[in-house]
């Protein structure tokens, strides 16, 4: 009797294998290409095996290819045929279709989740400059003469000297003058 944990089979482990050799080979596409990879195997019949069949089948690449996805990926094909386990031009099974289709709509989508990353990181960037640019040392008048202490008046001071960082130390002065006795 076997037991419940049992560790998986040679042929469990090698198809298991097929599968992340197929979808790395996915990954390597360019999202265009994956797109018409999609789009052409529900579209087309899909064989394994073979570039074409003699009934009308095609392999994925061609179908991506008749789709608008000009890429030629060796790697791709021999995964593909590797997981099919095939020696024979054969249709593909629904089990590897659905396999693929799933490989390929996985990849799409952490393409798309990085693209929104990469666009929220943008936007906190363009967040975070628009609020540098707004921030300004304060007015003048806006200084109340409780915060006028020795200490504190060289933290005061602004950091570039310009016309307005003239006129604000010159304020400043006459409230420190108006303040000692």
């Amino acid at each position: 009797m076997r037991s419940a944990s049992r560790s998986p089979t040679v042929p469990d482990r090698m198809r298991r294998d097929h599968i992340n050799e197929l979808e790395r080979a996915i990954d390597r596409l360019p999202m265009q290409t994956r797109t018409a990879m999609l789009d052409g195997i529900r579209a087309n019949p899909i064989i394994v095996g073979a570039y074409t069949d003699d009934k009308g089948g095609i392999c994925p690449m061609l179908a991506a290819h008749r789709n608008g996805g000009r890429t030629t990926l060796l790697a791709f094909a021999r995964s593909w045929d590797r997981f099919a386990d095939t020696r024979r031009v054969r249709s593909a099974s629904r089990r590897e279709l659905a396999v693929l289709e799933r490989l390929l709509t996985s990849s799409l989508d952490q393409d798309n989740e990085l693209t929104d990353l990469g666009a929220a990181i943008a936007a906190h960037k363009d967040l975070t400059a628009r609020r540098m640019a707004r921030r300004r040392p304060p007015a003048p008048e806006q200084i109340s003469a409780a915060r006028l202490t020795p200490g504190r008046v060289r933290g005061l001071r602004p950091r570039r000297a310009d016309a307005d960082a003239e006129r604000a130390l010159a304020h400043l002065d006459q409230h420190v003058l108006a303040l000692t006795p």
